[in-house]
């Protein structure tokens, strides 16, 4: 089974940045056989898709992130990353990394890396 860790997550002020990452363990380029994706949770929310993409390279993006947030991996690296700028204090959240598999999330999730966006 793939372990999937998230790191990089941090608290900045609104408009900051910040890149996430997903390291991927085993000796598989395991983002070069299944599509992944970045999820995030909020506080009393559910959790959410925020960005994926797919074997080939293809992404797609929530409507709350598009044109803020990218979604990229090195595969010869195992890792995908989320780079995320002009960050609002709404994209506090824990981020998870996931596969997706059958367009679902594979089932159980790592610890997740968390965002805290504030002045």
């Amino acid at each position: 089974q793939v372990q999937l860790v998230e790191s990089g997550g941090g608290s900045v002020q609104p408009g900051g940045s910040l890149r996430l990452s997903c390291a991927a363990s085993g000796p598989r380029s395991i983002f070069s056989i299944t599509a992944a994706g970045w999820y995030r949770q909020a506080p009393g929310k559910q959790r959410e898709l925020v960005a994926s993409i797919s074997r080939l390279g293809a992404t797609n993006y929530a409507d709350s992130v598009k044109g803020r947030f990218t979604i990229s991996k090195d595969i010869t690296k195992r890792t995908m990353f989320l780079q995320m700028n002009s960050l609002k204090p709404e994209d506090t959240a824990v981020y998870y990394c996931n596969l997706i598999q059958d367009g679902s999330p594979r089932d159980g999730w790592g610890q997740g890396t968390q965002v805290t966006v504030s002045s």
